[in-house]
C-alpha cells in the first residue's frame, strides 16, 4: 500500500508546502466540474511552478502508482478535469505556469505556458498589433493547455480553424516524467511524424501539455456585425451559402441560435439585452472582418442582406450601428451556456454533421426528442458555418447534480442524437471533447479499428495508466 504521508512529503519537497492542498483542505473548487454535475475526490491538489516541477511530480506519481488529473481553468463541459474513479489521484493544476515566454511580430507566433489564461494571450497579441483568434465564452478563465487538450473550437473556426490548426509546437511532460520539447515556431517541417497532434484533443490522457507555440494573425481593422431573423433552418443554410459567395474570406463568424435558445437567455439572465422581438424561429449572428480600414464592411453586409431579403431568405436584419451594439449582439451568443444552465438540467450535445445534412439533422433530432420527452425544452445554438450545432434538451425543475434522477432519459436522448449524427456521417464531439460524459457514447458510434488504435497508443505511452484514467476511452 502506498505510504501517502511519505508521498505527500515528496510532493511538498517538489512544489513547496504553500502550493499543495492536502487531506482536510478545501478541495471543492478542484473536484467539481463547472456544471456541478461531477463530484470527485483527490488525495491532493498540486500546483507546480515550472515544467521541471511538473516533470518531478509526474515521476513521483509514477513511482507511487498515483494517478494524475491535469486541470486548467476547470471550465470544460464533459468532466475531463474532474478526478473520478476508485484509484488514488491527485489534481495537477497549471495556474502557476502562466508566463508569456516570447512573442514575434515578424514570425506571427507566441510561445506561452500552458496555464496562461486565453484572454491574456489575446491581449498579448493585441499589444503587438496581432490577433490570436481563438475565442469562446470562457476565455476570461479557461487556460490554453485545456483549450489544446480538448481541441477547442469557439466562434472563429470558420475563418481561422480549430485550436489544432492554431498550434505550431508543444512542450509535453510524458507519463514517465520525461519532457518532450517541441516548442518550435516553424511553419514548415516534414522531418518526421507530427507528434504534437497526439496530445491535442487527448484531454490529458497521454501527457501533460506545459507549453505551446501558437499562430498569430494580422489584426482586423474593421468589422461589421448583424443579427438576422429567419423562418427556417433551410433558409439559414441558404444564407450561409450566399454570404460565402458575396463576402468570401471576410466572413469571420456565422453563429445560429433558435428562438427557444434566446428565450432561455432572456428569462434567466436579465442583464443580457435582447434588442429585437423574438418573432421568428431562427436567428443568425454574422460578423465580417477585414485587415483594411478602407473597406466599408457595413456596406458589404447591407448589400448581402439586401440580396437575401429580395430572395425571401430572411425576415429581417439589424446591423450594429456602433461597437457597443456589436458587443451587445455578441453578449447574447456568449450567454447560451449560462442561460441554459439556469433553466434546468441540460442534456447537451456537440454534434457536427456535413453542412449538406445539417437541416435534416436539426429537423430529425427535434422531432424525435419531442416525441420521446414532450416536456423537454429543445433549444439549439452553434457554429453552423463549420457544421457544428449544439442540441440542448433542457429538463425543467432539475438541478445539474441530479443526473441520477433522469439517467434513463439522458441515455434515451443521447441515443437519439448519436443515431442521427452517425447516420449522417457526423461526429458526436466537434469541440467540447469526450471526458467522462461522452466516453460510452464514443464506444457506441466509433469505428472499432480506430478505438483499437487509440487504446494501443494509450498503452504504449502510458503503460501504468496514470494519466487521467477513466476519461475519453470507453470501457472495454
Amino acid at each position: 500500500m502506498t505510504d501517502h504521508t511519505t508521498f505527500l512529503a515528496t510532493l511538498m519537497g517538489i512544489v513547496g508546502e504553500r502550493y499543495i492542498i492536502g487531506p482536510g483542505g478545501d478541495f471543492e473548487p478542484y473536484v467539481v466540474d463547472w456544471r456541478g454535475r461531477y463530484h470527485g475526490k483527490a488525495l491532493a491538489v498540486v500546483k507546480p511552478g515550472s515544467t521541471q516541477e511538473v516533470s518531478d511530480v509526474v515521476k513521483a506519481c509514477a513511482a507511487a502508482d498515483v494517478a494524475i488529473v491535469p486541470q486548467g481553468g476547470n471550465t470544460g463541459m464533459c468532466g475531463a478535469a474532474t478526478p473520478l474513479g476508485d484509484r488514488t489521484m491527485i489534481v495537477l493544476r497549471l495556474d502557476r505556469l502562466n508566463k508569456i515566454r516570447s512573442i514575434s511580430r515578424l514570425g506571427d507566433s507566441i510561445a506561452v505556458d500552458a496555464g496562461c489564461i486565453l484572454a491574456d494571450i489575446q491581449k498579448a497579441a493585441d499589444d503587438i498589433d496581432r490577433l490570436f483568434p481563438l475565442s469562446l465564452g470562457a476565455e476570461g478563465s479557461c487556460q490554453i493547455g485545456g483549450n489544446l487538450s480538448t481541441n477547442a473550437g469557439g466562434t472563429a473556426v470558420l475563418r481561422y480553424g480549430t485550436t489544432r490548426e492554431l498550434c505550431l509546437g508543444l512542450e509535453v511532460v510524458m507519463p514517465d516524467g520525461e519532457i518532450l520539447d517541441g516548442m518550435t515556431a516553424l511553419r514548415k517541417d516534414s522531418t518526421s511524424f507530427d507528434t504534437k497532434q497526439l496530445f491535442i484533443g487527448a484531454e490529458g490522457t497521454l501527457g501533460i501539455i506545459t507549453g505551446a507555440v501558437l499562430k498569430l494573425f494580422p489584426k482586423p481593422r474593421a468589422r461589421a456585425v448583424a443579427f438576422v431573423k429567419l423562418n427556417s433552418i433551410d433558409a439559414v443554410l441558404d444564407l450561409l451559402a450566399q454570404a460565402r459567395t458575396d463576402l468570401g474570406d471576410r466572413l469571420g463568424a456565422f453563429e445560429v441560435m433558435s428562438r427557444g435558445q434566446i428565450e432561455v437567455i432572456a428569462e434567466n439572465l436579465p442583464l443580457v439585452t435582447i434588442p429585437f422581438a423574438l418573432d421568428t424561429p431562427w436567428y443568425v449572428l454574422i460578423e465580417l472582418v477585414d485587415t483594411l480600414l478602407t473597406v466599408d464592411l457595413n456596406e458589404a453586409m447591407e448589400a448581402m442582406l439586401g440580396n437575401a431579403y429580395e430572395r425571401e431568405l430572411i425576415a429581417d436584419a439589424l446591423v450594429a450601428s456602433s461597437e457597443t451594439q456589436a458587443v451587445t449582439f455578441w453578449k447574447i451568443r456568449h450567454s447560451v451556456s449560462e442561460g441554459s444552465k439556469a433553466a434546468g438540467y441540460v442534456i447537451s450535445h456537440d454534434s457536427a454533421v456535413p453542412l449538406s445534412q445539417q437541416a435534416t439533422f436539426v429537423k430529425q433530432v427535434e422531432k424525435r426528442i419531442a416525441e420521446y420527452r414532450p416536456d423537454a425544452r429543445i433549444v439549439m445554438h452553434g457554429h453552423i458555418g463549420d457544421g457544428n450545432i449544439h442540441v440542448l434538451a433542457i429538463i425543467p425543475g432539475l438541478k445539474q447534480d441530479q443526473k441520477d434522477l433522469i439517467a434513463d432519459t439522458v441515455l434515451g436522448i443521447n441515443t437519439i442524437v448519436d443515431e442521427e449524427t452517425a447516420a449522417l456521417g457526423g461526429s458526436i464531439s466537434a469541440e467540447h471533447g469526450i471526458g467522462i460524459a461522452n466516453r460510452e457514447r464514443l464506444g457506441r458510434v466509433a469505428n472499432p479499428v480506430e478505438l483499437k488504435l487509440l487504446r494501443n497508443v494509450k498503452t504504449m505511452l502510458d503503460p501504468k495508466a496514470i494519466m487521467n484514467p477513466g476519461k475519453v476511452l470507453p470501457a472495454e
